[in-house]
C-alpha cells in the first residue's frame, strides 16, 4: 500500500474509481465524478486550504481517499477530516493503515494537535474505523451537512494526534 499526497495528475484515476464505487459511497459521500468537479474539489488543495491524500496499490488501483480540509494554524492547530474507500478493499484494514499514516503526517509534517471527522449515524463502517484508531465521540450535529440532496444528521468525531501510534494493533 502506498500513501502519498494527491496531485492533479491524479484526476483520470481518482474519476474512475469513483464512478466505479458510486454505489457503495451513496449516501454517505458525494466524491467528484467528472473533471469539473475534480478540478472545483483540487483548487482548496492547490490553494492549501485541503491536505489530500491518496491510498493506491502498488499498482495504482486506489484505495481511498483522505482529507483534511479547513486547517487552523496558531493556538487551535486542527482540521476537518474526511475520507472514502473503495469496496474492491473494504474490510481489509486498508483505510485504517491509510488513515493512521495520514494522521501520523498530519502530526510530524504539518503540526497539527486534532483532527476532527463528522460521520452519519447510520454509517456504521465509518464509524468502526475512527473508533478502531481512537477517536472518541464528542458530540452531535443535526442537519449538519447537505449530502445527496438531504441535511445530514452527523456524530462529531476527534482525535489528539499526540494519541496515535505507529503501532499497528493487531486485528
Amino acid at each position: 500500500m502506498i500513501l502519498r499526497p494527491m496531485v492533479e495528475s491524479d484526476a483520470a484515476a481518482v474519476i474512475e474509481a469513483n464512478l466505479a464505487n458510486r454505489a457503495y459511497h451513496a449516501p454517505w459521500v458525494q466524491p467528484p465524478v467528472d473533471r469539473a468537479s475534480f478540478d472545483r474539489w483540487f483548487a482548496s488543495v492547490a490553494a492549501g486550504r485541503t491536505v489530500s491524500m491518496l491510498g493506491a496499490m502498488p499498482d495504482g488501483a486506489v484505495i481511498g481517499v483522505l482529507n483534511f480540509s479547513e486547517i487552523v494554524r496558531g493556538n487551535f492547530l486542527s482540521c476537518y477530516l474526511g475520507y472514502y474507500g473503495m469496496a474492491a478493499f473494504a474490510g481489509r484494514g486498508l483505510m485504517s493503515l491509510c488513515l493512521r499514516a495520514g494522521l501520523i503526517h498530519m502530526r510530524e509534517a504539518v503540526g497539527l494537535h486534532r483532527v476532527e471527522a463528522n460521520i452519519q449515524p447510520g454509517n456504521l463502517r465509518s464509524r468502526a474505523l475512527v473508533e478502531r484508531l481512537g477517536f472518541r465521540l464528542e458530540g452531535y450535529s443535526p442537519a449538519y451537512l447537505y449530502i445527496d440532496g438531504a441535511w445530514r444528521d452527523h456524530e462529531r468525531w476527534a482525535i489528539l494526534l499526540e494519541q496515535v501510534s505507529a503501532v499497528v494493533p493487531a486485528r
